[in-house]
């Protein structure tokens, strides 16, 4: 483990007990942007070896967050989703994620969701973009890309939502 993570695991967990989520997230996507701008950090998290998928880098057992390195091959499009009750942050520390919002145009409670595309951009290396509970999105690389992930909780233990165009409307015009 670097430095610049040890240091930005104990601010984060601080921010995370001291500060009101919105605030917290805010503060802890900066620290991120910072924090993947370190080339001993990168060289830490990512190597030019390494296959597609994640790693765990960091766990924070007093407030629960995980930040995992996901190597993306190129072409990988993932399908509208949220993190449930968990939030999440996302930083490139290399190439770029095409992202998109969607808003849900129907109630929740509603079996078939219908999906409305909201904002589109792309975040660039060295960009992050932190999305509250309950933020549906999806995510592009049409390069392979070194991604950062941070959520906060453990999500394969919460429910969490995946959008299908077999089963929802997805109407990709904004």
């Amino acid at each position: 483990m670097t430095r610049g993570l040890e240091h930005f695991g104990r601010q984060s967990s601080v921010v995370l007990q001291e500060e009101p989520l919105d605030v917290a997230l805010e503060r802890i996507s900066s620290a991120l942007a910072v924090l993947i701008s370190d080339p001993e950090f990168v060289a830490f998290a990512f190597s030019e070896d390494d296959p597609p998928g994640k790693r765990e880098l960091l766990h924070d057992p007093f407030t629960g967050f995980y930040l995992f390195a996901h190597v993306q091959k190129a072409g990988k499009s993932g399908k509208p989703h949220s993190h449930g009750d968990s939030w999440a942050i996302y930083g490139n520390a290399r190439s770029f994620t095409d992202m998109i919002e969607w808003h849900r145009m129907n109630p929740a409670d509603e079996e078939r969701a219908v999906l409305k595309a909201g904002d589109r951009y792309r975040l660039e290396t060295g960009e992050t973009r932190a999305y509250g509970p309950g933020v549906i999105h999806s995510t592009a690389h049409p390069e392979q890309a070194w991604v950062l992930r941070m959520t906060g909780t453990n999500l394969d233990t919460i429910e969490r939502y995946h959008f299908s165009s077999r089963r929802d409307e997805i109407l990709e015009d904004a």
